[in-house]
């Protein structure tokens, strides 16, 4: 309850953000501003070009590296200043993460305000994710792919049941109940998760649709780490994957220590939402003295 009345508390701050900064006494609102840029502008804020091939790692840096075989999971803790890298070797359908904070497991990713407190659900390159307590957990702070899924989830044994005819085949639920497992937690510690690399879309009716070739073998997503977290992935097929056959391929994963954060951080200064959550986080790492 108390994370919801923050969730809620969160929401009702951006509200009246917007209204202080309308600028109603000057006679103009931010809505009329933003109504008067380009095109251009609004695909430059919001749209940062992905990139196409991910950055060299230095190997000194690099502290971790797996690969997590179909149908599989792995999980471990990534520490506040590293970068989590993905690598869809094959181009498959999915790889589903979820993030704990390594410090309190009850804050924990949260689908719902990640996708609402950024007014979008395409979360790309600059885009962060939102713990449950309004603070920043992940930033993407580069990527290849451009569509990731924060809304439909990952598969679960009812999913593949309906897909494949067999509920005993690995799922992302499971996957992921598995992973918590490891670290003390149980089945409700597990939230909604998200999902990258799946071309998840809806048609004219508002239904979710599978939207075939977004993946690409080689995509990446590097996720930089703004706290200290306990981090579960999950190498299923997309429960929207309309592929006849459960054959997931392997996938790689690194983790390294990445450089000082700079004073123009895409991620930090993206927009005011992410700008408050990461001064949320701030405050939370000054009263530890982590900062």
């Amino acid at each position: 309850m108390a994370r919801r009345l923050l969730s809620w508390h969160c929401a009702a701050r951006e509200v009246a953000g917007r209204i202080a900064r309308s600028g109603v006494n000057q006679g103009m609102s931010v809505v009329t501003q933003l109504d008067d840029q380009s095109p251009e502008f609004h695909r430059a804020r919001y749209l940062p070009e992905p990139a196409t091939i991910p950055a060299p790692l230095d190997p000194a840096l690099v502290a971790y590296r797996e690969t997590i075989p179909g149908g599989w999971y792995w999980t471990g803790r990534v520490r506040r200043g590293e970068t989590l890298r993905l690598i869809n070797t094959s181009g498959s359908s999915a790889i589903s993460a979820l993030f704990w904070s390594a410090r309190d497991t009850s804050e924990r990713y949260n689908a719902g305000d990640t996708v609402k407190l950024q007014w979008t659900s395409r979360l790309g390159k600059g885009r962060v994710l939102f713990s449950d307590m309004g603070r920043v957990l992940v930033s993407i702070t580069d990527e290849s792919c451009g569509r990731h899924d924060a809304i439909v989830g990952g598969s679960t044994a009812a999913s593949n049941a309906r897909r494949y005819g067999d509920a005993t085949l690995r799922n992302t639920r499971d996957n992921f109940v598995l992973a918590g497992g490891k670290h003390g937690m149980g089945r409700a510690d597990v939230p909604p998760c998200i999902a990258f690399f799946a071309g998840v879309s809806t048609d004219e009716a508002g239904r979710f649709v599978w939207e075939p070739g977004v993946a690409r073998p080689s995509d990446f997503v590097d996720l930089r780490a703004e706290m200290d977290l306990l981090v579960a992935l999950s190498n299923c097929p997309h429960p929207l994957d309309p592929a006849p056959t459960y054959a997931p391929l392997p996938v790689n994963v690194a983790v390294w220590r990445n450089s000082p954060i700079a004073a123009d951080d895409l991620c930090r200064g993206f927009s005011e939402e992410a700008a408050r959550g990461f001064e949320n986080t701030d405050a939370m790492l000054a009263r530890l003295g982590e900062i």
